[in-house]
């Protein structure tokens, strides 16, 4: 698959688009990391949690850089070192990022609520959907490239519901940072290209998905 041109073809605006996300998050962030914040990301994401009713949601600090996620099922907010403990406006940017990711938990936000449930699914199929349909390719056998194209499907359908997910929850940040006056609306610049940036990782990633399922589904009609 990697060797066919027209796989590599298809997929050239994604790979083109990551990268290009990339290099824009990694600038943005750096410019943001050395604007001063009042608070610290786990003191911003606390406020922020604080003033929707989520007490009893917890922030823990990680290893790694820009690790940072909100676990559903623990109720816990994980942030990387970074964000933990510095006070600038990227670090209380991707806190509150993952602190609406809390908020839509607590309201039931209907994508979350589909995304968390196809979880499982997507990622038995971002692997072995791939193989499957690798597999059948190579040995011309249709059952298990079909079944391998169902099964990756659930990855293309994780990726679509994630966009509004990833969405919702940069729109929650920008909106609360500026309304508990953590951030001042004529900061807010610095904040919004790191959440946009980040943004385009996942329709980079999306589109890559979609074009990839696409692949396979000409090939297994040839």
């Amino acid at each position: 698959m990697i060797f066919d041109p027209l796989y590599m073809l298809m997929i050239l605006p994604a790979m083109v688009l990551g990268i290009w996300a990339q290099f824009r998050i990694h600038s943005a962030y750096g410019r943001a990391a050395k604007q001063p914040a009042p608070l610290s990301g786990a003191a911003a994401a606390r406020h922020v949690l604080d003033s929707a009713g989520l007490s009893s949601v917890s922030i823990e600090q990680i290893p790694g850089q820009l690790t940072d996620h909100y676990d559903p099922r623990e109720k816990v907010l994980r942030l990387s070192g970074d964000v933990y403990t510095n006070r600038s406006l990227a670090a209380v940017g991707i806190a509150a990022h993952e602190a609406g990711h809390a908020i839509q938990d607590a309201q039931s936000y209907a994508p979350l609520v589909v995304r968390n449930a196809v979880v499982p699914v997507a990622n038995f199929g971002s692997n072995a959907g791939i193989w499957m349909c690798i597999l059948g390719l190579i040995f011309s056998w249709q059952p298990l490239l079909v079944f391998g194209i169902v099964i990756f499907s659930a990855v293309v359908f994780f990726q679509l519901i994630n966009l509004p997910v990833e969405f919702d929850a940069s729109a929650r940040a920008k909106h609360e940072l500026v309304a508990l006056g953590i951030v001042p609306a004529v900061e807010m610049q610095f904040v919004n290209k790191v959440l946009n940036a980040a943004a385009l990782t996942y329709v980079a990633a999306t589109l890559q998905a979609v074009m990839t399922l696409l692949y396979f589904v000409m090939r297994a009609r040839d």
